[in-house]
This record gives C-alpha cells, sequence and structure tokens, in this order.
C-alpha cells in the first residue's frame, strides 16, 4: 500500500461499512479461473541509470524512420505539421483531456471542442460530429452498434476492403453481442463488390471504407441506394483524412454515418500511435451517438458561450442507458486536428490533398513505364497496390539496407494477393526519392 493514504484501521472501517471482513472477497465476482495465483513474471528492479542503459539499447536496435524513405502508408501515414500546431497544443490549458462537466470554467475547452467538430462535419458533409474517440477502428465499431441499435436488425456488412484492423476490432465488438458480421468480397477492379451487397437480406447497415485498403476510391453513392432500398444505414469510412481535400465528401454521396481516423490530421505516426476516432452523422442519428457533443448560446448577459450538449456516452449521467463504455474522449489529439486543420484551412487542405494525389499517381505511372504491373485500374488517391515480380522479397530487403521500404507486403492480409504490395506517397517524400525507389525495384 505504498501509494495510498489508508490506514490498516482505515481499511477495516472502510470493510465494515460495506459488509466485507477482507479486500479480496471484493473481487469473488470475477471467476476463480480468470484471477491470477501466481505472482507476476516481472525482472528484477533497476537503478535509474540501469533503466536509461536498457532502454538505450533496445532504441539502438530500431531503425529511425527519420533516416529512412518509407513508401508505406495502410492507414498510418507521413504528413509534415506546422511548427505552429505542436507549439500550440503544448500549452498547459490543453494538457488534459478531462471533460468540462462546469462550463464556467471550461470554456476554452469547450471552445476548442465545438471548433474541433465544426471542422469535421464540414470536411465531412454530416450535420453532427463527436468529439472523439480512441482511433477509427473503435469508431467504425461504435457506428455499427448505431445502426443495430436504430434499425433493430442484428447482421451487419462490412466491405473486405476496410482495414484489416478495423474489421479485426468490429468482431470483437459484435462477436459478444451476438451480432453477425458479413464481409463483403471486392472484385477486379479493386472496389468492394456492389453485387454481392445487393443479394444480401436483413442488414443494418454496410461500412465501406472509401479510399480503401488498396488505396482505391469508391463509388459511395452506389452503396447507399442499394442499402438505403433494404431499410439499412450506410456507413464510409476512411483512414486517409486528408482525401476529403480532393474527393466528394461522404455527406454528399449518402452516407448516413461516417467513421475513421484523424490521424493525418497533424498526428505524428510516433511507433504507430495515438491514432484519432473521427464519428459522425445527419441529425437523424445524433442521438444514437456514442460521444459527447458541444453546442453554443448565450448567457444571461447575452454573450456567446459553449456548453456540453449532449454526452450519449458518460456511464456516470446516462448510466445503464449509456450507449458506449469508452471513457476517454481522446481531447488533446482532437485539439491537435483542430489546430492543423485551422493552420492549413480550407485552400490549403485541397492544395495539400492535390499534391499527395499527383506524387502517388508519378510513381504509378513511372512504374508503368517500367513494366511494373499496376492489378487495379480504378482511380486511387495517394496510395496504390502492385505486383512485382516473383523473388523481389529479395529486392525488398536490399532496399532495407539502403534506408528504403518499398510498401507494404499484401500477402499477410490477403493470401491471395501474395508478391503484391501497396506503396504510399505523401508531400514527405521528394521526387528524387521517388526516382530512386523506380530505379531500384527495377533495376
Amino acid at each position: 500500500m505504498r501509494y495510498l493514504p489508508h490506514t490498516q484501521e482505515d481499511i477495516k472501517e472502510m470493510l465494515e461499512v460495506i459488509g466485507v471482513d477482507t479486500v479480496d472477497e471484493l473481487f469473488e465476482a470475477i471467476p476463480e479461473a480468470c484471477r491470477n495465483k501466481e505472482p507476476l513474471n516481472l525482472p528484477k528492479a533497476m537503478s535509474e541509470w540501469e533503466l536509461n542503459a536498457h532502454m538505450d539499447a533496445l532504441a539502438a536496435t530500431m531503425a529511425p524512420s527519420s533516416e529512412y524513405r518509407v513508401f508505406i502508408g495502410a492507414g498510418s501515414y507521413n504528413h509534415h505539421i506546422p511548427s505552429s500546431v505542436p507549439y500550440l497544443l503544448s500549452r498547459q490549458e490543453f494538457a488534459t483531456a478531462y471533460t468540462p462537466y462546469q462550463p464556467e470554467i471550461s470554456q476554452g475547452t469547450l471552445q476548442g471542442i465545438y471548433e474541433f467538430q465544426t471542422l469535421v462535419t464540414r470536411l465531412l458533409g454530416m450535420d453532427v460530429a463527436t468529439a472523439s474517440h480512441y482511433d477509427g477502428a473503435t469508431g467504425l465499431s461504435e457506428a455499427l452498434l448505431m445502426a443495430v441499435r436504430k434499425t433493430k436488425k442484428n447482421k451487419v456488412a462490412v466491405s473486405a476492403l476496410c482495414h484489416p484492423f478495423h474489421r479485426d476490432v468490429i468482431r470483437t465488438y459484435m462477436g459478444p453481442a451476438g451480432i453477425e458480421v458479413v464481409e463483403v468480397p471486392y472484385g477486379k477492379d479493386g472496389r468492394t463488390d456492389l453485387s454481392a451487397l445487393e443479394v444480401m437480406d436483413g442488414i443494418a447497415a454496410v461500412a465501406v471504407q472509401s479510399p480503401n485498403f488498396f488505396g482505391v476510391v469508391e463509388d459511395l453513392q452506389s452503396f447507399a441506394d442499394v442499402i438505403h432500398a433494404k431499410k439499412g444505414l450506410m456507413i464510409g469510412s476512411f483512414t486517409e483524412a486528408i482525401s476529403w481535400g480532393l474527393l466528394k465528401d461522404p455527406g454528399s454521396q449518402g452516407v448516413d454515418i461516417v467513421a475513421g481516423d484523424g490521424q493525418s490530421l497533424g498526428i505524428p505516426k510516433s511507433f504507430g500511435g495515438p491514432g484519432l476516432g473521427l464519428l459522425a452523422s445527419t441529425k437523424a442519428y445524433m442521438r444514437q451517438l456514442p460521444g459527447r457533443l458541444v453546442g453554443t448560446t448565450t448567457d444571461l448577459d447575452g454573450k456567446r458561450g459553449f456548453v456540453l450538449t449532449l454526452a450519449a456516452r458518460e456511464q456516470h449521467i446516462r448510466r445503464e442507458k449509456a450507449t458506449s463504455n469508452i471513457c476517454s474522449n481522446n481531447g488533446l489529439c482532437a485539439m491537435n486536428a483542430a489546430m492543423y486543420m485551422a493552420s492549413l484551412g480550407g485552400s490549403g487542405f485541397k492544395r495539400l490533398a492535390q499534391i499527395n494525389h499527383n506524387k502517388a499517381e508519378y510513381l504509378k505511372r513511372k512504374l508503368v513505364e517500367a513494366g511494373v504491373e499496376i492489378p487495379f485500374a480504378s482511380p486511387t488517391f495517394n496510395e496504390f497496390v502492385v505486383k512485382f515480380p516473383d523473388g523481389f522479397d529479395k529486392t525488398y530487403d536490399r532496399l532495407l539496407s539502403k534506408m528504403i521500404v518499398a510498401g507494404l507486403p499484401l500477402g499477410r492480409f490477403y493470401p491471395e494477393l501474395e508478391g503484391h504490395y501497396l506503396l504510399c506517397v505523401t508531400e514527405t517524400l521528394s521526387k528524387i526519392d521517388i526516382d530512386q525507389l523506380v530505379k531500384e525495384v527495377t533495376a
């Protein structure tokens, strides 16, 4: 009890009040088979200096990404971050994600969340946005649960081209709830097969990612038309938020709920995290949103103020009616994204998206000219699939020794695509970097 200020007398008194003899009795509800009876297998404690040396040794085994030219996206993207963003984010006022229960002393935090929501709804073409979720995977899972609650149907359809990790999280969410998840396959064009959805019945919603995991832009409107005819909801998802600076937003394509990851919006990759779950919808589903919504009002003096309008997931407020058990709002990442979007502005966001698209198209064209096969002819954003000749794995390893990461091998996620690689280009890679990759992979 080194870190708790309770004496043995305090503990005894508290236990007597609740009618138990020992602290262990508080855990009797946990099944015996789920309890750990053995001491934790932890290494011997280290001094501060020993620990520093140990961490330095571990760090020495890692390859710093700043020294590499990395042509991988797949849900985590390298983008330049304006210096203003980390500077502003370092202000101590933003350093807590705690819920602003008292609006009279939380106006700054509430306004920051309000601005974030406003920017997200404009970007995605939606009416309302939550603030916010852990990552795109949890946001997408929550969107599907919204559809189940709204339609009273117990089956959801998910595109096979949604991020594989997102699909894993969806299955984790849906399995214990007894919700059936059916997968919509993809076609030869690298897009989700619309005809497969047309023959499915009893679907609460269909989730389609665009740009999908192959980087291909999906026709969301066509899926919306089909699922709406089946009295279900259309859920659009994404991993590359920058794409909406160039593509038609989901709201203009009949999408009811949008869920995706906002990591691209000024959040460093940092060993794969953190992400930022964006979740937005039309007004029709506002009260199903698991999260919180900040609104604007006027005080008794007629001055503008901000308030916590809805908090659908807060167990202390909604209790058994809470729609979700996510208790952290990832507020610092939401603030980060708001600062990033505000720094770029509408025209800057569009220009950045165009640069990303153009650089990826340049790489694609150069590879085609060099004789590399591009299996999917559909339009893409800043990443696309290539099929390299047999034995490319040796070339891949050779390039790693030259500090070039030549895409993500897809065989792990799609066994039928063994020998295929997912390549990504953002504004952080120069023409020299791209030309060198083409030269190396075709040597």
